[in-house]
C-alpha cells in the first residue's frame, strides 16, 4: 500500500515536472522572440533615428539656404532702392513703390539750379575722352555731395549742365538752401581750378544762375523712369545761368526777395535775355 502510494506520489512528481519543463521551453522560445523583437526594436529605432538625424541636418541645411538666399534677397532689394534712390527722391521713389505710378504734382514755390562751364566745347578738343569723362564725374560727383548736403535734388546733367532744384519735398527754406549750395559749388570750383593752374593744366570756369517760382512735376517713362519738373521757373533758371558770369552765382528779383535777408548781394540791374526782354538781376556776394 504504501508502495503504491510511493508510485503515485512519484508519477505525480513526473508529471509536474514535465509540466514545468514544457512551460521552461515556452519561457525560453518566449524569451527567445523577445530577444529577437528587441534586436529587431533596437535595429528599427537605430534607423528612425539616423533618418530624423538625416532630415534634421537636411532641414538645417535648406534653413541656411533659405537664410543665405533672403540676405541675397535684401541686398538685392537695397541696391534696387538705392538705385530707385539715384533716380527718384525719396518721397516720389515710395509713392511709385506703393503705387506703381506717379500722378504729376503742382509745387508752388521751389528753386531751380543752373550750373554750366564756360569754354566747355574749346577745352575738350585738348582732351581724351577718358580725360573728359574724369573730370565731368569729378565735378559732378562733387556737386551731388554738395547739393544732397543742402536738400537739393539732382534732376539731369545736360552735355556739361546740371541741373538741380529746392522744395520739391516742400522745404520752405528751399531758396536759402540752393544759394548755399551754390556757394559751396563756387568755392570747390574755385579749388578746382586753382589746382589746375599748378599743374599747368586746362580748367573750367564754372556759371551758376537759379530762379524761385512755381513748377509740375512728375516722373515720365516706363522702363527708364525720370523724374523731371516743367514750367516757365526751368526756363527762367536757365536764363539767369547763361546771364551770369565766370565764378558768379545770378540770381532773379523772385529768388532775392526770399534771400535777401540772409546774404549779401549786388544789383546788377535790368538785363535783357531770350524771350523774356528785360529782368532784374542780383549777384549772390556771400
Amino acid at each position: 500500500m504504501e508502495h503504491k502510494t510511493i508510485e503515485q506520489q512519484i508519477h505525480k512528481l513526473n508529471k509536474q515536472i514535465l509540466l514545468y519543463q514544457k512551460k521552461l521551453r515556452r519561457s525560453e522560445i518566449n524569451r527567445a522572440q523577445l530577444e529577437t523583437l528587441k534586436e529587431k526594436s533596437d535595429h528599427l529605432l537605430k534607423t528612425i533615428n539616423a533618418e530624423v538625424e538625416t532630415v534634421r541636418q537636411t532641414i538645417e541645411q535648406k534653413n541656411q539656404q533659405l537664410e543665405q538666399l533672403y540676405q541675397e534677397l535684401q541686398h538685392e532689394q537695397h541696391k534696387s532702392e538705392k538705385l530707385l534712390l539715384n533716380i527718384l527722391p525719396k518721397k516720389i521713389a515710395t509713392e511709385l513703390k506703393q503705387n506703381g505710378r506717379i500722378e504729376p504734382f503742382y509745387l508752388d514755390s521751389v528753386t531751380v539750379l543752373f550750373t554750366d562751364f564756360k569754354g566747355f566745347t574749346k577745352i575738350t578738343t585738348m582732351m581724351s575722352p577718358q580725360e573728359l569723362i574724369h573730370e565731368l564725374d569729378y565735378c559732378f560727383s562733387n556737386f551731388d555731395n554738395i547739393i544732397e548736403k543742402h536738400n537739393l535734388e539732382r534732376l539731369k546733367t545736360i552735355g556739361d549742365a546740371y541741373m538741380c532744384a529746392a522744395g520739391l519735398c516742400g522745404r520752405e527754406s528751399h531758396c536759402i538752401d540752393s544759394v548755399n549750395a551754390a556757394l559751396e559749388i563756387a568755392a570747390f570750383m574755385q579749388d578746382y581750378i586753382e589746382t589746375k593752374k599748378q599743374q599747368n593744366k586746362p580748367y573750367w570756369e564754372i556759371r551758376i544762375g537759379l530762379h524761385s517760382g512755381s513748377v509740375i512735376a512728375g516722373v515720365v517713362g516706363e522702363k527708364k523712369f525720370a523724374y523731371d519738373i516743367w514750367g516757365d521757373t526751368v526756363n527762367i533758371a536757365s536764363r539767369m545761368e547763361s546771364a551770369s558770369e565766370a565764378g558768379k552765382i545770378n540770381i532773379s528779383k523772385d529768388s532775392y526777395e526770399l534771400i535777401k535777408d540772409h546774404f549779401s548781394c549786388e544789383y546788377r540791374g535790368k538785363i535783357a535775355i531770350k524771350n523774356r526782354g528785360e529782368m532784374e538781376m542780383f549777384f549772390v556776394s556771400h
